[in-house]
């Protein structure tokens, strides 16, 4: 392929794996290209690979990898690293899915909504999700009635265990148990995993806590889709792990385990790990973080709840004991030269305790480690083994007993989890270790990697078979597409191991290095097959997760494991019943577990091309045998189901969150054969797109068809044949192309790009320079009219100077005359003004002292006069204000007179407290909550008295103050009276010493000084007034309080006396009726737990003595049971069953209900059924069939009679007579008329027990229908909403374009789905309007429901991808116009506060649909665009959105960081931590609302129907209308 400059490529790199660069020189032989570290590296073409010029458009990601434009590994794994920076950790690779571990807590991910979201819906509809794949295969087993498996694989620590969890999880939820269980199969798998990591985990290299076996967790499913059973079935058990370790590796955790249990370890004479040969070949006893001793008892806890006995925990310690100690003992040379004998005392002891622990004898375990017997024709013959083969068979006996003791506890597993062998469908989730590549691979690697290979070779199938799937969909032929396998490396793998057979038991004295040469002599031809440099017997495959290197060197010994005859004699005749049970029979013959399938050997067929001969000899080999077997029989049971694959990633090997590297991820990628997958994909149709997305992106390549109508297909077969491509295949609804045809298609694009944004450009810069050239000859203009404007200004100035001169001249010698003449006439003046002041200033003096000589007289008198005045005022105030202290205090000594009569109220209850213990138990609950109450009233009248004390103090200190104010008055009054008299003195002397000037001017000082001293003391008296004032006024407002307070009093007084009587009638109810009976009738009417009871019906205990009640003919008569009535049950039903219908907007059924109860008495009668009767029935008729039709019409009727009841009934009438029962001489007809006849002031009834329960139960009733209906009409709205927000393209109009398919005429408008909603809010106004539901209740249930659609709209918006888009944000926002619009017609009356429920929605929508998002700060999008958004609301449609329609950029790169962490801070802290929203299911109104809100209905002129008129019961109301 050639590259152009400008062009976007991938550069390999060895740090990173691929680097992001671009062209910058193209030459022949070699390219220039500039990489993303911004340096210039010069590569071959060949070494490049193609990169999406638009891959920064619509996010920068896809979450399926088969919509990648350029699908090549660097594609891959950078598609995979920004999903993860944007924590969206799940990526199809068609129905692969892919999980990158994301090493931090996402529960928003995995809670039971979002389990519900993903329920039924077909894959790919929504973002990638484990739930979307365990979904798929639930709902392939229910509809194909066959089985599913999930193949998780990954490398250790990258998530397979949590998410076969989560699979598990899934599948319990969607299917559940059949017959009801405590724990669920999750749950119950999960508990066994400690004992299953327990025997079955060790530390690698890479990961502390490897599985070494394969999980197989087998969910059962009955008929119909319900859980039934499930089993646990183990693969390939690393054996060898056993009896060999390399460093920094661990054995089973159980042995480090059962060494730290402290005084176990003791009781199986055990010591440190480091004392034992098969623990202490690596140096690593401990794990970080891990406390051995904790998971020893962690692990015998899930032995008690697997259900295995103490006596066999006993059992599987002591064997693992036994264990350890045959691995310490050691051999020596015997007698004879091939025979071997226990070396020393230490090995002894160990030998001893091994039998012991084992129950067997010693002398027969020695026999059996240091001998062989050979059958043959003659008779038995004993063979002694040498110390290297009695190494091998202790060895040996270790491994085949932790083997099966290992089977053992997985057979007791599945009996406690429980297994169905009636089941006929399975959904398995395997878990299984991955490819292994290590510096050193030995034997267990080569085994390993042959399973994987074989895996592998399934996987190829399945993507294979899954391409061919989508070419028939789309009718294309694809016959000549070669299928890509792995069948050579299986034939090479087979091919060694039949060599190494032959020569191990034909040649059993063969080393590796004979191996090693035969191998390389007979399969050097092999292309898969290399010989390294600088090794003899090490050699290299090529699998398909790139090449390993093996080393041969203990190839035929490592796993020479033999079936030993001794050692099932010995360990058959051990005392133990456990391990006596685990060697009954030969292990050929041996059942692996209680399995309803056959068991793995019986299964077992040779798939290596072997001779019969050396598969014989195999038997005798145990490891691979088994490992041969076992795989077989794992690949059968995978063949017989249908496959889905996870593949889990681990993003970094330091397990921290967001870190991604390239090179960890590309060789996982490898390992779990996703490239592999890729590879496949290139060899048929790697590049496939829908003809609407092909025209949208190549459309530009043939403008000339571009305009009008077209056919999209037509012109995609346009455009390929105008760029002269061929192999490419056109179906159904997508183009298939071959591999680098769409780079071919992406440079000619690029090319016309290019040559237009050239041409843009000319035009452009001409626009420009012409634009300069006009800017720069309008200047010039201007520079010359202001030149010459200047000059002429110039001129002008200076002629004007001239003149100005001239006319100065002149005024100035006039102004110098008349200066001079102008200041000889001022001295003139002046002289004159002194000379006539000063004798005026001396008369003036003489009159100014005689007047003021009688100002002060007269002052004198007026403030004389003005003192008596002010001083009997004060005194007329202070008798008031003593005179109203006086009555103060009175009104005081009643309170506390009132209080100290409700302290011997409580000490007279308290004495019929006591007389009351034979009360049963609700009566003492009653006492305890009147107690409460009584002590709530005490506590407020303290505080009553307490405000009144405080109060009374400060009206003290009021007066006080007024009284040193008074005294400071009297004070100044004495100064003001000691300067008068100093004034006369003065002024006496004045009079005699006139003449002496020096004793006036003397006096006249003095004067002056005491005026001022006046006036001052003039100030203090009026501030001493105005004190007064405040004072007066505070003492009035304490008079107010006092008034108020008082009030209050009388008010509290009323309250107590209503409780009283509410408590009256429950005492007397209860006296009559057992609390047993009663708190059954109680929640059988009410349908609430009796604990709710107590708070509805109990009513605190009064505190004053209870009045005795009145024992009058009419209490009698009020008294008699209205049983009698059953008659009028009948009527009552027919009101209730039938449709009344309405009279001026009033139900006619609760008005003739209210009546006919009203008429009968019911609310006065002590005990009544009929109350029950009218419940049961309105229940009744709506548990019918047609009830959801009548829902409005009973709502509208209950809510009416539950008004009626709130606004006429009343609980007091123990207190005294009612008011109509009075006129008692009064005909039937008169009575009814005086109650059913007036409509403007209806008269309360005295309501008894029942009534008070009815009005409660007819509450409970409302909220009911309230909360049926609004559900009801969730249930019907939820579907329009599912197709709005998921309206498909072709039935949106794209913005500003018109429809160019022939057929667009035929579609729907873009709005008709939002019509559909308006349409049906429509109906539910009709259809409420007709039932006369009150405003109150429309507009909370329209309020609730546009909660719902904005929680519906918003949620579905945050799960798919496809809606987070600008066309989708711009058709959903139309589509909320027209909700805003019917809001606006329906009024706010009706409609309340739905706008504003919509505030998420269009919040989102609003941040869909603005411009250059690029430059929005977090601040503005978070302040300004979405303030009612949560930052990881925010993140998620930041992370989800992609312009469709202008291919413009999302939010800045710095942006999203900045979310991102602060979504990562708060995922610690938050407890559910779910950016979707939760519907609101309560009751948005209380009874107390309802009384307020709802208007009275005036029942008296709703007449009786004519269909009614002929029944008896109800003649009273044909007689009163």
């Amino acid at each position: 392929m050639s590259y152009r400059k400008g062009s976007k490529v991938w550069v390999e790199e060895k740090g990173e794996g691929w680097l992001e660069a671009e062209v910058v020189d193209a030459k022949e032989r070699a390219v220039v290209v500039l990489t993303s570290q911004r340096k210039k590296i010069s590569v071959l073409p060949e070494k490049l690979l193609p990169r999406d010029t638009d891959e920064d458009l619509g996010g920068g990601h896809v979450d399926d990898m088969t919509k990648l434009t350029y699908l090549n590994e660097p594609g891959v794994l950078y598609n995979l690293k920004r999903r993860y920076a944007l924590n969206e950790i799940y990526t199809y690779t068609g129905s692969i899915l892919i999980a990158v571990n994301p090493f931090t807590r996402l529960p928003h991910l995995y809670n039971e909504y979002m389990m519900e979201q993903y329920k039924g819906v077909r894959l790919g509809d929504l973002s990638p999700h484990v739930f979307a794949v365990a979904d798929a295969s639930y709902r392939a087993m229910v509809n194909d009635s066959r089985s599913q498996s999930i193949l998780v694989s990954g490398e250790s620590g990258a998530g397979k265990t949590e998410t076969t969890k989560l699979i598990m999880r899934y599948l319990t939820y969607v299917g559940g148990r059949a017959v009801l269980d405590d724990r669920s199969v999750e749950q119950q798998v999960l508990e066994s995993n400690p004992l299953l990591e327990a025997f079955g985990n060790a530390k690698t290299i890479r990961n502390d806590n490897s599985s070494r076996f394969g999980k197989f967790v087998e969910i059962q499913f009955d008929k119909t889709g319900r859980i039934s059973g499930a089993a646990i079935r183990t693969y390939l058990l690393e054996r060898s792990r056993v009896v060999q370790i390399n460093d920094p590796e661990r054995n089973f955790h159980c042995f480090y385990q059962l060494c730290a249990s402290g005084k176990d370890a003791e009781l199986y004479k055990l010591g440190h790990a480091s004392t034992f040969h098969y623990l202490n070949q690596s140096k690593t006893y401990e794990l970080e973080g891990t406390n051995n001793e904790d998971e020893y008892w962690k692990t015998k806890r899930a032995m008690d709840i697997v259900g295995i006995s103490r006596s066999d925990q006993d059992a599987i310690f002591r064997t693992l004991a036994a264990i350890l100690h045959l691995g310490n003992i050691e051999f020596s040379p015997g007698k004879e030269s091939d025979s071997s004998k226990i070396k020393d005392s230490t090995s002894n002891f160990h030998l001893q305790m091994t039998a012991t622990l084992l129950m067997c004898d010693p002398d027969l375990l020695v026999s059996s480690l240091c001998s062989r017997s050979i059958h043959t024709n003659e008779g038995i013959i004993i063979k002694a083994l040498d110390c290297a083969a009695a190494v091998a068979n202790r060895d040996t006996l270790a491994k085949t007993v932790y083997a099966r003791l290992f089977d053992w506890l997985v057979e007791n597993i599945n009996k406690s989890i429980g297994q169905d062998v009636d089941s006929k469908a399975q959904i398995g989730v395997l878990d299984i270790y991955g490819f292994e590549s290590f510096k050193h691979n030995s034997f267990e690697q080569f085994c390993i990697n042959f399973a994987n290979e074989k895996l592998q070779q399934h996987f190829n199938e399945h993507v294979f078979k899954m391409e061919q799937e989508e070419y028939k969909s789309e009718k294309i032929n694809w016959s000549y597409i070669e299928f890509i396998d792995n069948q050579d490396m299986l034939d090479l793998i087979e091919k060694v191991v039949s060599l190494r057979y032959l020569l191990v038991y034909m040649f059993p004295k063969s080393t590796h290095v004979t191996f090693a040469t035969k191998m390389f002599r007979n399969l050097s031809s092999h292309p898969r097959l290399e010989k390294t440099k600088f090794s003899e017997t090490d050699f290299s495959i090529s699998h398909y997760a790139g090449k390993v290197t093996y080393q041969t060197d203990s190839f035929l010994e490592k796993n020479r494991d033999y079936i030993v005859a001794e050692h099932c004699n010995l360990l058959s005749s051990s005392r133990c019943p456990l391990l006596s049970g685990l060697f009954t029979s030969l292990p050929e013959e041996s059942v692996r577990s209680s399995y309803k399938f056959s068991s793995v050997a019986s299964r077992f067929k040779v798939s290596c091309s072997v001779d019969s001969v050396y598969f014989r000899s195999l038997k005798s080999d145990i490891c691979l045998i088994f490992h041969l077997q076992q795989l077989q029989a794992l690949m059968e049971t995978l063949s017989s189901t249908e496959p889905h694959y996870v593949r889990c990633v681990k993003p970094n090997s330091v397990n921290r969150p967001q870190l991604f590297e390239n090179q960890s991820v590309l060789h996982q990628l490898r390992c779990g054969g996703v490239l592999e997958a890729v590879r496949i994909s290139l060899a048929g149709y790697p590049t496939r797109r829908t003809y609407a997305e092909f025209v949208d992106r190549f459309g530009v390549l043939v403008p000339e068809l571009m305009l009008g109508s077209y056919d999209e297909r037509a012109l995609t077969e346009s455009v390929l044949e105008k760029m002269k491509l061929d192999n490419f295949q056109l179906g159904r609804t997508k183009v298939f192309l071959r591999a680098g045809q769409i780079a071919i298609l992406d440079v000619r694009r690029a090319e016309v790009l290019d040559n237009a944004a050239r041409r843009i450009q000319g035009r452009f810069r001409t626009f420009i320079a012409r634009k300069e050239f006009v800017k720069t000859k309008e200047a010039s203009i201007s520079v010359q009219a202001y030149c010459r404007g200047c000059f002429a200004r110039k001129m002008y100035k200076i002629m004007r100077e001239t003149a100005a001169a001239i006319i100065l001249q002149k005024h100035v010698r006039r102004l110098i005359v008349q200066r001079n003449y102008q200041e000889a006439c001022s001295a003139a003046l002046l002289i004159q003004s002194c000379i006539r002041g000063f004798i005026a200033r001396r008369y003036f003096s003489t009159i100014r002292e005689q007047k003021a000589a009688l100002v002060i007289q007269s002052f004198w008198r007026k403030r004389k006069v003005a003192m008596l005045f002010q001083h009997y005022k004060r005194a007329t105030i202070a008798i008031q204000c003593a005179w109203r202290q006086k009555l103060a205090r009175k009104e005081l000594r009643k309170l506390r007179m009132t209080a100290n009569e409700a302290g011997a109220l409580r000490e007279a209850k308290n004495k019929l407290e006591k007389k009351l213990d034979d009360l049963t138990l609700r009566l003492t609950l009653e006492r305890r909550i009147r107690a409460a109450g009584e002590e709530t009233k005490l506590v407020e009248i303290s505080k009553r008295d307490k405000i009144i004390e405080t109060l009374s103090a400060e009206c003290a200190a009021a007066k006080s103050s007024a009284r040193s104010e008074h005294d400071k008055n009297l004070l100044l009054q004495r100064q003001l009276d000691d300067s008068l008299g100093e004034i006369a003195m003065l002024r006496s002397n004045k009079i005699l010493k006139a003449e002496e000037e020096k004793q006036n001017s003397n006096l006249k000082n003095i004067v002056k000084s005491l005026s001022e001293k006046n006036s001052l003391l003039e100030n203090e008296l009026s501030t001493a007034r105005k004190s007064s004032d405040d004072t007066m006024e505070k003492l009035k407002d304490v008079e107010g309080k006092c008034t108020h307070l008082q009030q209050n009093l009388v008010k509290l007084q009323e309250k107590l006396t209503n409780l009283e009587n509410e408590n009256h009638v429950l005492r007397n109810k209860a006296f009559n009726i057992s609390p047993k009976t009663v708190s059954e009738k109680f929640s059988a009417s009410i349908g609430l737990p009796n604990s709710e009871q107590k708070h509805i019906f109990e009513t605190p205990t009064p505190t004053k003595h209870l009045a005795p009640i009145p024992h009058s003919t009419g209490t009698r008569r009020q008294k008699l049971p209205v049983e009698r009535h059953e008659g009028n049950h009948e009527i009552l039903s027919r009101c209730i069953k039938e449709n009344l219908g309405f009279k001026d907007g009033k139900p006619v059924a609760a008005c003739i209900i209210y009546k006919c109860l009203l008429h009968w008495r019911a609310f006065e009668s002590e005990r009544t059924a009929i109350f029950d009767h009218v419940i049961e029935a309105i229940n009744d008729v709506l548990k019918a069939k047609e009830a959801d039709g009548r829902l409005p019409y009973w709502l509208s009727n209950t809510s009416a009679l539950l008004c009626l009841l709130q606004k006429n009934l009343r609980s007091n009438g123990f207190f005294g007579t009612p008011s109509h029962r009075s006129n008692g001489s009064l005909g039937l007809g008169g009575r009814t008329g005086q109650l059913v006849g007036r409509g403007d002031t209806l008269a309360q009834v005295d309501a008894r027990y029942p009534a008070i329960l009815f009005k409660q139960q007819l509450t409970a009733c409302v909220e009911k229908i309230f909360g049926q209906l609004r559900d009801n009409l969730k249930k019907e709205i939820s579907p329009l909403l599912s197709v709005c927000i998921q309206a498909p393209k072709s039935t949106r109009a794209q913005p500003g374009k018109a429809s160019k398919s022939p057929g667009a005429g035929a579609q729907q408008p873009s709005n008709s789905h939002w019509d559909n909603i308006v349409n049906f809010l429509n109906l539910l106004m009709d259809t409420l309007r007709e039932n006369y539901v009150p405003s109150f209740f429309i507009r909370k249930l329209i309020t609730q429901l546009f909660s719902f659609i904005n929680i519906q709209l918003f949620n579905s918006l945050l799960l798919r991808r496809e809606c987070c888009t600008f066309s989708n944000g711009e058709y959903v926002k139309a589509g909320l116009s027209l909700l805003e619009k019917w809001i606006t017609d329906v009024t706010e009356e009706f409609a309340g506060t739905s706008w504003h429920e919509l505030n998420y929605i269009r919040q989102a929508v609003g941040f869909l649909v603005i411009h250059q998002k690029r430059k929005k700060t977090l601040e503005e999008i978070s302040q300004d665009l979405c303030p009612s958004l949560s930052i990881r609301q925010i993140y998620r449609i930041c992370s989800m959105y992609w312009d469709d329609k202008y291919n413009t950029q999302g939010i800045s790169n710095e942006v999203v960081s900045a979310m991102r962490e602060m979504v990562n801070k708060d995922t610690a802290n938050l407890v559910s931590n779910s950016f979707l929203l939760d519907d609101d299911l309560s009751i948005p109104f209380s009874t107390e609302d309802l009384s307020m809100a709802i208007p009275a209905t005036d029942y008296a002129d709703v007449e009786l129907p004519e269909c009614l008129h002929l029944h008896p019961s109800v003649q009273f109301l044909l007689k009163v209308s």
